[in-house]
């Protein structure tokens, strides 16, 4: 058979035989030291590891009583201590077998196999090409002839036949086309493998415990091997698109109002904003992965804040709730601030856990609930406190629970705390992985014995904490200034940051750092639009086509994978 002849497969079966022959002296040569480093080992590293999987499978064994479990770990420790003094007594000298062969490999593994079969690669993926595009001018020459030919019948079916003729025409296209991407496939396969010979022989000689440099080798390569673009795109095309806009606004902005938007001062104003829309994202963050929302989040920012403004108002409050005026000036101020986000996060748990416990116990869809509740405390808040405004706070409250370090604003580090902890609740704990488990099938969770009205309840309720968390520390970012209308669209930007950071709305899907990403990008886009003086109407019609996209990108996911 010629080699123009030869197909693809054919040509990497005799293409491996020939790089066998390339690999087989450096093969060779570290099966060699190979052999002498598994020689020194014998009585010294392979002792070592199997007395201590020993020791730990002898701690594990219930069928031993405490006394023989404690001989057997004594005469297993004297074993290991010996077989330690040998491992490093060859250690030296296994160590310098090893840089032998590491440097016999780099000299000589590259130069010597890899390139060539990097080369071979290369042409055949041409080849492969080059047969694809012949093979699609042969299927359009066929084509085109069954097409004249069924136009010269000029029969009454001739319409008909050229349907289906076009029919068969694009299946075969479709074929060439699947023919060709399995042959990019083997010959990507074949340069893997050559690519991973290298590190099989590194991996033996070093028993798994490469060098940084080799490890970062690796994942770049493992990167290479399995990048799919449009996954890549479906994955991250919008955090593209967002980051373009970015770079567009950075160039805009300077021209447009003579300043510069990425100064360090502006970025700390964007940390300092996105702290407690960070407590806010992170608590709906948690209902999204049960395929719930909340769309009560930014009235229990407007309640949160006229709760926390009343209590810590500077003076006698002036207005009042239900006619009653307060007066908390006899409390010490450090005492107020505390009161203050206690009764948040009360209030605030007690309207989540009324939606959580409609949800849980009557199967109500979260929109439903979180609607009732939305409505609910803007009317008792509005009607309590005839819509007013309570003014400012005690000035010292701010400067002690979040002063400036110069010119950081340590509320950052509130909201870095909030992510640490969810974080760890949501990765660490039986609940964080029931979280998981009822988002991603709920039937299948119950089957397995985890309760769904209590984790959809625990997560309600989490997520008013965070809630009333969130608003007190807004509060003493604005030092005050609470009412019902506060807060007003906060519910849309909380459940936007997630949707873009990754939290899926089918369930189970989702990490803390999406949502960090996803508060960070809405709050600097938000800060950048308004610097640059674009109307917040217009604002409101960019967040909603991002959205639009990200839950469409979520859905393509989604739909992928049924």
């Amino acid at each position: 058979m010629s080699e123009n002849n030869m197909n693809i497969y054919e040509a990497l079966a005799i293409a491996s035989e020939n790089e066998a022959k390339l690999l087989s002296p450096i093969s060779e040569y570290v099966d060699k030291i190979q052999k002498k480093i598994d020689e020194l080992r014998l009585e010294g590293t392979d002792k070592v590891i199997y007395y201590q999987n020993h020791m730990q499978l002898t701690k594990e064994d219930k069928s031993l009583s405490k006394g023989e479990k404690e001989a057997i770990r004594r005469d297993d420790q004297a074993k290991l201590a010996r077989a330690r003094e040998v491992e490093n007594s060859h250690k030296d000298e296994v160590a310098g077998l090893i840089a032998d062969a590491e440097s016999y490999i780099k000299e000589h593994f590259d130069r010597e196999y890899y390139g060539p079969v990097s080369s071979t690669c290369e042409l055949l993926v041409k080849r492969a090409r080059d047969s694809y595009q012949e093979k699609l001018k042969e299927l359009k020459a066929e084509h085109e002839k069954e097409m004249d030919a069924i136009r010269s019948k000029a029969g009454t079916g001739a319409s008909q036949e050229e349907k289906d003729e076009k029919y068969v025409y694009k299946n075969k296209i479709f074929d060439a086309k699947v023919n060709y991407q399995k042959e990019l496939e083997a010959i990507k396969d074949h340069r893997h493998e050559a690519f991973s010979q290298k590190y099989h022989m590194i991996d033996l000689l070093r028993m798994s415990r490469f060098s940084p440099s080799q490890t970062l080798a690796q994942r770049w390569e493992n990167y290479k091997y399995s990048f799919d673009r449009k996954q890549f795109l479906l994955k991250n095309g919008l955090y593209i698109v967002i980051l373009m806009v970015f770079i567009g606004l950075c160039i805009i902005t300077p021209i447009v109002k003579n300043t510069p938007l990425l100064t360090w001062n502006n970025i700390l104003n964007i940390l300092q904003q996105a702290s407690p829309r960070m407590f806010l994202a992170l608590g709906v963050a948690g209902l999204i992965l049960l395929t719930g929302t909340d769309l009560s989040i930014g009235r229990m920012v407007g309640m949160g804040m006229v709760t926390a403004t009343i209590i810590m108002h500077k003076g006698i409050n002036t207005g009042g709730v239900f006619g009653h005026i307060f007066d908390f000036t006899g409390l010490p101020v450090v005492a107020r601030a505390i009161l203050a986000l206690v009764m948040c996060i009360i209030f605030c748990t007690c309207f989540t856990s009324i939606a959580g416990f409609f949800t849980a116990r009557f199967k109500m869809h979260p929109f439903v609930a979180t609607m009732s509740n939305m409505l609910m405390i803007f009317g008792i808040v509005t009607f309590a406190t005839k819509g007013v405004s309570f003014g400012a706070i005690e000035a010292e409250i701010p400067s002690i629970f979040i002063p400036k370090a110069g010119n950081f604003p340590t509320i950052i580090l509130w909201a870095v705390a909030a992510v640490c902890i969810v974080w760890f609740i949501w990765n660490k704990t039986k609940f964080g992985k029931y979280l998981y488990a009822v988002g991603g099938n709920p039937e299948a969770a119950a089957v397995s014995g985890i309760s769904v009205f209590k984790v959809t309840m625990m997560a309600f309720m989490m997520a008013g904490i965070l809630y009333g968390f969130g608003s007190w520390l807004e509060c003493l970012r604005m030092v005050g200034s609470g009412s019902a209308a506060y807060g007003q669209g906060w519910d849309m930007d909380a459940i936007a940051a997630c949707v873009v950071g990754g939290v899926s709305f089918t369930g189970g899907i989702g990490k803390i750092s999406g949502v960090v990403t996803g508060v960070m990008i809405f709050t600097a886009l938000t800060y950048s639009l308004t610097i640059l003086g674009i109307d917040t109407n217009l604002q409101f019609v960019i967040e909603g086509i991002i959205i639009l996209t990200a839950v469409t990108l979520d859905c393509l996911k989604y739909v992928q994978k049924k």
